[in-house]
């Protein structure tokens, strides 16, 4: 039997111990039938054959975030503008302006996770005035981390906030000196009220959020990302908020694989949310693109262990243990995987004496679990959960926090948090991911980068060394299949595995630190299809789809600032789909550059038209 597709003269990082390197493969019916030589892969070359020659390319097994909110993510992407790697903050304040001119009544502009002060050559906040400034008549929203937001004048006006709004449980509505609200809320420690505010604002109609979600997936496999555990999240109710995905995979439009944990949305209702789930939903169900993965991030209320390094740790209340124990045995009863969001060994402790209590009760016997974040876990508590057989999802919080970390905790304690070494050491399962889109970024090189250098998205160094840059990227693909059941399915690029793979802009292995953060993939490949390809292989580029509504910031900013685009002047060519244009880019060579040379991001895309 031929190929279907068969890539070669390409350097291949296998991920695989046995097989650790190449320099082609073949593929069919979506798998991995040859990882080898080129003259190997060329035995099963038909007249249908697709032939790519990656020309000496780096190719990596595609990356898997084992925590992104990809769903809720989706059905909004189209509605934020993005700050994420954005040098200055007179850049950023530029991109709002143009945005807040182009976004017609009763829309918002929204800023919405991914981005911190440090990464500013200002090193500081926008302020609340510099918000009204640049849009004095159409509301807009910062997101900052989970410990605050930003809300202009004509925010606070649409969401009702007064001087005689109450502040909600665990949150605040900074107020001036008449009582007035000043457009500043505050997670104390609780982000309800972040969530809250933002769910205030108006929503797309279900086209556009289908068209949004495909042009999120588009950005992620620009990135070289294939696959992503879903999380869950606030606001995102099962099955309401699911039938855009679901539609996607029933019309075979997904480009990211996607397992997807269900998460309670109502304090004290949450044993009644699993029981529904558990008699409703089969484990597992669906397919390769889209399947369930278990329980949790938010298994209940009270064991909410907020990461809001400006705040002080939080106690979690003394009802949690019998909150939480039911649930825990009412999943394990059923065999239903789960994960828990956990950011303080304080709060693990406790966790884990619930977990070993329906242990002895009901043993967990290879019932696959695991721990969110876990930035201050000591060795002993590693030594629990490796004996309770279960695992660890890092993520880059510290990329984004970790100046936030070091004022409050000293930099002896940062730096082992998260202990990722201890863990590996332990033996522990770790995979790698973001915690995207609120929090940091979703680009997985910010995150590699973090890993590999151990500073910050600020340049501060947290850690005595990072990790070998092998080891960063098998926690980004081979450690994070174990996290949704399908370790040995993929995850490396071995005979019999998904075939999804990245081809990159660069070697990882070789680049300097800082130029991680620049990587991008030119040629990405799902289930032995080409979804994303720039560069020499523009021609590959799939069909093209239109930004729904026009007025979109994907539009006009579509992804992560490319870091040291914005010191070039390109002209592009695009040969896609699309047709062939010719643009040139000219780039915003200082800070007081006008907003629409950011229409130079689009040299980052197979079609220079933006139009997929």
């Amino acid at each position: 039997m031929n190929a279907d597709l068969i890539l070669f003269n390409g350097r291949f990082h296998t991920v695989d111990k046995a097989n650790p390197e190449a320099s082609a493969v073949a593929i069919r019916e979506g798998r991995f039938v040859v990882v080898g030589t080129d003259a190997q892969a060329m035995t099963l070359r038909g007249p249908a054959t697709q032939i790519i020659d990656l020309k000496g390319r780096t190719t990596i097994p595609g990356l898997n975030d084992s925590h992104l909110h990809l769903i809720r993510g989706g059905l909004n992407y189209n509605l934020e503008l993005r700050w994420e790697g954005v040098p200055s903050l007179a850049d950023a304040l530029r991109m709002l302006k143009e945005q807040a001119d182009r976004t017609p009544t009763p829309q918002w502009v929204r800023v919405v996770g991914g981005w911190n002060e440090f990464q500013f050559a200002e090193k500081r906040m926008p302020t609340i005035e510099e918000l009204n400034q640049a849009a004095p008549d159409t509301p807009v929203f910062v997101l900052h981390l989970y410990d605050r937001a930003l809300l202009n004048r004509a925010a606070l006006r649409v969401v009702g906030y007064t001087r005689d709004t109450p502040n909600p449980p665990g949150g605040e509505i900074v107020r001036d000196s008449n009582g007035d609200p000043t457009g500043m809320l505050v997670a104390r420690p609780n982000a309800m009220i972040l969530y809250a505010t933002l769910a205030k604002g108006p929503k797309l109609p279900l086209e556009y959020q289908v068209n949004s979600t495909r042009q999120f997936m588009r950005e992620l496999n620009r990135l070289g990302l294939t696959s992503v555990i879903d999380a869950g999240g606030g606001f995102q109710n099962y099955p309401d908020d699911y039938q855009v995905i679901e539609q996607l995979a029933k019309d075979q439009q997904l480009t990211v694989r996607i397992a997807y944990n269900l998460f309670t949305q109502k304090p004290q209702e949450e044993l009644a949310d699993f029981k529904n789930w558990t008699s409703s939903v089969t484990l597992h169900q669906g397919d390769d693109f889209l399947r369930h993965n278990g329980a949790g991030e938010m298994l209940v209320f009270s064991a909410a262990d907020f990461e809001d390094f400006l705040e002080p740790r939080p106690d979690l209340p003394q009802s949690m243990e019998a909150e939480l124990t039911p649930v825990v045995r009412h999943l394990v009863e059923h065999r239903w995987p789960f994960r828990l969001h956990a950011t303080y060994d304080e709060s693990i402790s406790r966790m884990l004496d619930v977990f070993e209590k329906v242990d002895r009760e009901i043993p967990f016997n290879g019932l696959p679990w695991f721990f969110d974040h876990c930035e201050t876990i000591t060795p002993k508590n590693i030594e629990r959960v490796r004996a309770l057989g279960g695992g660890i999802a890092i993520q880059d919080r510290m990329a984004f926090q970790g100046e936030y970390f070091v004022e409050r905790y000293g930099a002896k304690a940062a730096e082992a948090t998260p202990p990722i070494q201890r863990m590996l050491a332990e033996g522990v399962p770790v995979g790698a991911g973001t915690d995207a889109t609120r929090v940091s970024s979703y680009n997985p090189w910010t995150s590699l980068y973090w890993m590999v250098s151990g500073r910050t998205v600020g340049g501060l160094a947290l850690y005595p060394e990072g990790l070998p840059r092998a080891t960063a990227l098998e926690l980004y693909t081979r450690g994070s299949a174990w996290f949704s059941s399908e370790q040995g399915k993929k995850g490396q690029i071995q005979v019999g595995q998904l075939a999804d793979l990245a081809a990159l802009s660069a070697d990882f292995f070789s680049v300097s630190q800082d130029a991680i953060k620049s990587i991008e993939s030119v040629l990405t490949v799902v289930g032995g299809k080409v979804v994303y390809a720039a560069d020499d292989f523009s021609s590959l580029c799939p069909p093209s789809l239109a930004v729904l509504p026009d007025w979109s910031p994907v539009a006009r900013v579509p992804g992560h600032w490319r870091p040291g685009s914005a010191l070039l002047n390109q002209a592009h060519q695009c040969s896609g789909p699309c047709g062939v244009h010719q643009h040139s880019h000219e780039r915003a060579r200082h800070s007081s550059a006008p907003v629409s040379d950011f229409q130079g991001f689009w040299g980052a895309f197979g079609c220079s038209c933006f139009a997929f």
